[in-house]
């Protein structure tokens, strides 16, 4: 886990992401911005969820698209009846689905491609250490990362690159694709309609960022153990 931490922060640091007052208050409020969604959008809202998460999973570029948030809060609309919580768990395990084979089979295109060329923070030995580690540590990793926020977008990318057996990866994709949705949508869907959940969505949202963190803190105490 440590391994792909690096790798992803190396990925991010390349990224222009953009984590301005908008996008915090999008993840923070995501409730009231579904609502207006919802209301607008009637059915359509299924497709939106779709492809937010779909975007959240599948590419590298949408990483601060919000995830756990919006599927909270999804579930939480369920249980006033607003939308099917069902279809909501089915469309959006799809979704998760796709969006990481989708990002596996980019890195997969790309990686040997930029490992080929000539550059001084790119060697070859890199790509094998990568896979190396992926073959041996791939399915925990692919499964922990889904409930870490950014982390999660470059999983599968970091996975392609390094050349994770395809059949190996994708059988920890759906299992980590179906129990990140199910984990949130129906705690949602139990929880999200309590008053003091309510009351409190957006520090609710801030415990939920927090906890998904517990992984990377966890295994960076025992690498500094060793």
């Amino acid at each position: 886990m440590i391994d792909l931490t690096a790798s992803v922060f190396s990925l991010i640091q390349n990224t222009n992401l953009n984590w301005n007052g908008d996008i915090i208050d999008l993840i923070l409020h995501v409730d009231k911005y579904l609502g207006q969604i919802i209301n607008h959008y009637g059915f359509w809202t299924y497709l939106i969820l779709f492809v937010v998460v779909f975007c959240e999973t599948g590419l590298v570029v949408t990483p601060f698209l919000p995830g756990d948030s919006l599927l909270f809060a999804a579930g939480s609309f369920a249980a006033i009846g607003v939308l099917n919580p069902f279809m909501l768990f089915v469309s959006i395990s799809i979704a998760a689905i796709l969006g990481d084979t989708v990002n596996y089979w980019m890195g997969h295109y790309v990686g040997p491609r930029v490992f080929k060329e000539k550059v001084r923070f790119l060697k070859r030995e890199y790509l094998e250490r990568t896979h190396s580690f992926y073959e041996k540590h791939g399915g925990k990793t692919i499964i922990l990362a889904r409930f870490i926020p950014i982390i999660r977008t470059f999983a599968p990318f970091v996975a392609g690159i390094g050349a994770m057996t395809y059949g190996k990866f994708i059988s920890y994709n759906v299992i980590g694709g179906i129990v990140w949705v199910a984990l949130f949508v129906y705690s949602g869907y139990f929880f999200g309609t309590l008053l003091v959940v309510k009351n409190n969505f957006s520090l609710v949202i801030i415990v939920i960022i927090i906890l998904s963190i517990v992984p990377i803190v966890i295994e960076l105490l025992k690498k500094r153990k060793k």
